[in-house]
């Protein structure tokens, strides 16, 4: 039987330059041919106290998640540092259930910075309007900040991705440190392996070393892959209403982060997802600037996956 798949039909196709330059499509495959069962296994590149936790279901996924984030608020307001807390608008789940243990511990959250991650732009940087459908500071505030209501991070701690606001990040994160406060990055993976919306294609830029000093990003151009899997799970499949822009933070912020908490959620129903590629490579390629998502497994944390990400990623018809 001849060998019909993209790695053996993509020469001369209409997706030959369609991948970022520096994927290797081979390795990439190869990430994704592990059995299930050997997803939470070691690998060399791991941080000591890096580690995947298996979710059998959504609901499993979204508390224990909500729990990590709330444990981690409460556990810096014992020791009485300030925390600096950069949050992502998807996964949104465990949102709720950060509310509620937040609320059934009643743990004030005053000592909190929220910084979001992203926010979806025109190519200047010109920003959604927080009530606008798809808004990502209007989502962080009905999912997060609003229902904490008393307990809630105060509205100047309270930072968004706008033209203005971004820049500030560094310093304002980097006076929090001084002051002895720690810096958590809380972060869902992408489609085509991003953080936030750094995406793989912004490494033709850059050395390494240059890469990882990048806090921020004005007005990114996303990969189309990424706008197609906003469509999908943002936007009800209407391509047409996803912006090709958006203001991100950047390595320069996601890796200094003292402690990560990850999710991978991305099934779909009737067996299809989206994500088990993504969350594959994260977990086996090793680091590399052309796949943002590889050096998560570097710091310390958890990256919290639905089982059915594991796979086996073979085809199926639906």
């Amino acid at each position: 039987m001849p060998d019909i798949s993209l790695l053996t039909t993509i020469k001369g196709s209409l997706l030959e330059n369609f991948f970022p330059q520096g994927w290797d499509l081979q390795k990439i495959d190869a990430c994704c041919q592990h059995p299930p069962e050997t997803v939470t296994q070691r690998q060399s590149f791991w941080h000591n106290d890096f580690a995947p936790v298996l979710c059998d279901s959504l609901d499993e996924f979204d508390a224990k998640m909500g729990h990590e984030i709330a444990n981690t608020i409460r556990a810096y307001r014992n020791s009485n540092r300030s925390l600096a807390l950069i949050l992502p608008v998807g996964p949104m789940g465990m949102y709720k259930w950060a509310v509620y243990f937040l609320t059934e511990w009643q743990v004030k959250c005053d000592h909190v910075h929220g910084f979001n991650m992203d926010e979806w732009s025109d190519e200047e940087g010109n920003t959604t309007p927080p009530e606008a459908a798809g808004s990502f500071q209007g989502a962080m505030e009905e999912a997060f900040y609003g229902p904490l209501g008393q307990l809630t991070i105060p509205p100047e701690q309270r930072h968004f991705a706008t033209k203005s606001s971004l820049p500030e990040y560094p310093r304002q994160i980097a006076e929090l440190l001084q002051q002895g406060g720690g810096l958590v990055v809380v972060f869902g993976i992408g489609r085509v392996c991003h953080i936030a919306f750094w995406e793989p294609h912004f490494a033709a830029e850059f050395t390494e070393e240059e890469w990882k000093k990048q806090a921020y990003r004005i007005g990114a151009k996303l990969h189309p892959l990424t706008i197609e899997q906003n469509a999908i799970t943002s936007f009800k499949s209407r391509t047409t209403l996803v912006s090709c822009c958006a203001n991100t933070i950047g390595p320069g912020l996601f890796l200094k982060a003292d402690r990560i908490i990850g999710g991978c959620d991305g099934a779909l129903g009737r067996g299809m997802q989206w994500q088990g590629m993504s969350f594959w490579i994260t977990l086996r390629h090793g680091p590399s600037i052309w796949l943002p998502s590889t050096f998560m497994p570097t710091l310390p944390g958890r990256l919290f996956f639905l089982k059915e990400l594991a796979g086996p990623l073979v085809a199926e018809c639906n």
